[in-house]
C-alpha cells in the first residue's frame, strides 16, 4: 500500500519554512549574482556590437535571458545537497530508512524544497533591480507570461528529479565531489545559462535541443522573452514532463539497487 501525500507535502513545507531562514545567504548570493549578470550583459552586448551577422536572438532578448538566468539560478540542479551527501557517505542514510516513507519521494519532496526557497529570496529582489535598472523587459504579452510560468514549473519538475539522480548516484561513490563537478558542467552548458541555445553552433543544436537540460533554462526564459511563441507551449511542455518521467523513473530504479548493496557499518 502507497503513502499517502500529506507526510510528503509536510515534509516539504518544514524545509521550505527552516531554509526561508537562510536571508544572510540569500543577499550574499543576490550580490554576486547581480555582479555576474552585469558582467555577461557587457560581454553580450560586446559581442553584438562587434558582429554585423544577423543572430537568432536581438540584443534586448538576450539581456532579459540573463537577468532570468540570475534571478533563477538556484533553481538548477548544478549541485547535490551537501547534507544528502554527508548522510550518504556516513551512513546516516540510515536514520532516512527508518522513516515510514518511501525515499525517493521524501528526497524528492526535500530536493524541491532546497530549490524552491533559496530562489525565492533571490530572485524577487534581483528581478525587481534589473527591470528598474538594467533592462530586463516584461514579457511581450500575457499569452507568453502565462507560457513562462507553466514552463518554469516543469522546470521545477524537471530539476528535482535530475537532482535526486546525481544524489542517488553517491550510493556508487566515495565522494560526491566528481558527480556534482560533472553536474555542473552539463547543466551550466547544456541547459542554454553559459550560453542561450539559439547561439550554439548548427552542428549541435538538435543534440542539445533533444536532451533534458534545455528544460531547466532555454524553454522557459526563451517563451519570456518572446523568442518561442506562446502557441508552442503545450509541446515544450510536453518536452520537460517526458525527460521528467524518465528521470523519475531512472531515480527509483537506481534508488532500489543502490540499497539493495548499501552496507552500513557501525551503530
Amino acid at each position: 500500500m502507497r503513502a499517502p501525500l500529506g507526510p510528503y507535502r509536510s515534509f516539504f513545507a518544514a524545509r521550505f519554512r527552516m531554509l526561508l531562514q537562510y536571508r544572510g545567504a540569500a543577499f550574499g548570493g543576490m550580490v554576486t549574482q547581480l555582479v555576474f549578470g552585469l558582467i555577461l550583459v557587457m560581454v553580450y552586448e560586446a559581442f553584438y556590437r562587434s558582429s554585423s551577422a544577423a543572430q537568432p536572438m536581438s540584443l534586448e532578448q538576450v539581456r532579459s535571458y540573463v537577468w532570468l538566468g540570475q534571478a533563477m539560478l538556484a533553481l538548477l540542479p548544478w549541485n547535490v545537497e551537501g547534507e544528502l551527501r554527508a548522510m550518504i557517505r556516513t551512513g546516516g542514510v540510515a536514520y532516512e530508512l527508518l522513516r515510514p516513507l518511501r525515499l525517493y519521494p521524501l528526497w524528492y519532496a526535500r530536493t524541491l524544497a532546497s530549490r524552491l526557497a533559496p530562489t525565492l529570496l533571490r530572485a524577487v529582489p534581483i528581478l525587481v533591480l534589473a527591470f528598474a535598472f538594467f533592462g530586463l523587459r516584461l514579457p511581450p504579452s500575457p499569452a507568453a507570461a502565462l507560457a513562462y510560468l507553466a514552463a518554469t514549473a516543469g522546470a521545477v519538475a524537471l530539476g528535482a528529479a535530475l537532482t535526486v539522480v546525481f544524489t542517488v548516484s553517491l550510493l556508487w561513490t566515495v565522494s560526491g565531489e566528481g558527480i556534482t563537478q560533472l553536474g555542473t558542467a552539463l547543466v551550466v552548458i547544456l541547459s542554454g545559462m553559459a550560453v542561450p541555445i539559439p547561439l550554439f553552433p548548427d552542428a549541435i543544436r538538435p543534440l542539445v535541443e533533444f536532451l533534458p537540460f534545455r528544460g531547466l533554462v532555454d524553454i522557459p526564459f526563451r517563451l519570456y522573452v518572446g523568442n518561442l511563441p506562446p502557441s508552442a507551449v503545450l509541446p515544450l511542455l510536453g518536452h520537460q514532463l517526458a525527460w521528467t518521467a524518465v528521470l523519475v523513473a531512472l531515480g527509483a530504479l537506481l534508488l532500489r539497487r543502490g540499497l539493495r548493496r548499501l552496507e552500513i557499518q557501525g551503530g
